[in-house]
């Protein structure tokens, strides 16, 4: 906005005001992984979306994952990373280096972020205040865990307050095990106990696409059951079927609307929620 006149700046103002009205007090969700954790300019970019936003009066929740940095930490400890179906293959010792990587390096830099701009924010895992229930999802994924309960009391006192809440994706059992939770399932999760207005997942691909190699076949806007139907004729396929089953799950869950876009685009958060062009591709 370098080059714009002190003009043309008060009216994108003014035409983002409607946008800005819509969503102040309301409880948008945002799970956040892929390029845009991974490159430094992105990841500042992001911080700067979510704290405008908050700064206007909306209830951001950040969900984040962290999954190259964990096969990363394991490399580098001797250990290859295994998966089944996108979901990884998690042992005990496992799941300690992603409760440590999640719940430590990742969620409190992402906080650090975030207070470095102006915002209050508080870092949380699913262990807190059992925040995020599960169960085993599957003895042959080990410590996967398969969602039971999210416990929003801690959430919304934080919402409240005033605070941005960031919470890394790692679950309690119910004997006290530590579980690991794939980050759309738990965004998504959260996302419907809050009964958001949004969810909103950043990915490394455009949206749900008519043909995978052609991003300019984005489908912008798409029902439960045409997702569904999309999944079944094989036009979803592959790592973005568990993105879509995610995002049916919020919808059926009571979140209003939610969106698959890619993070790559710089203030894609913003495009989406203060402008009339959106981004990506919306569930409704």
């Amino acid at each position: 906005m370098e080059n714009f006149s002190n003009s043309q700046r008060a009216e994108v103002l003014v035409q983002a005001l409607p946008y800005i009205q819509k969503y102040t007090g309301r409880t948008v969700v945002i799970k956040y992984g892929g390029n845009a954790m991974i490159n430094p300019e992105l990841k500042q970019q992001v911080m700067e979306d979510i704290i405008l936003l908050w700064l206007v009066g909306v209830k951001v929740v950040l969900v984040h994952g962290g999954g190259p940095e964990v096969s990363g930490l394991m490399k580098s400890l001797g250990k290859k990373p295994e998966f089944i179906n996108g979901l990884r293959v998690t042992d005990k010792e496992t799941v300690e280096i992603v409760q440590m990587v999640l719940a430590g390096k990742i969620n409190k830099t992402l906080v650090g972020l975030l207070e470095n701009k102006g915002g209050r924010a508080v870092g949380l895992s699913g262990l807190d205040d059992r925040l995020i229930e599960a169960k085993c999802k599957d003895p042959a994924l080990g410590f996967v865990g398969e969602v039971t309960r999210v416990n929003t009391e801690i959430i919304n006192d934080l919402l409240e307050r005033k605070y941005i809440p960031v919470i890394s994706t790692i679950a309690c059992g119910p004997e006290g095990e530590v579980f690991n939770i794939n980050g759309d399932t738990a965004a998504a999760c959260v996302a419907g106990a809050l009964r958001a207005e949004r969810l909103i997942i950043l990915t490394d691909t455009a949206g749900i696409l008519r043909d995978p190699s052609d991003s300019s076949t984005i489908i912008s806007e798409i029902t439960v059951p045409e997702a569904q139907e999309l999944i079944k004729d094989g036009t979803i396929s592959g790592g973005m079927i568990p993105k879509a089953e995610c995002c049916i799950r919020a919808i059926n869950e009571g979140v209003k609307k939610v969106i698959i876009m890619d993070g790559r685009i710089h203030h894609s958060i913003l495009i989406e929620l203060l402008t009339d062009e959106g981004a990506g591709t919306m569930f409704k």
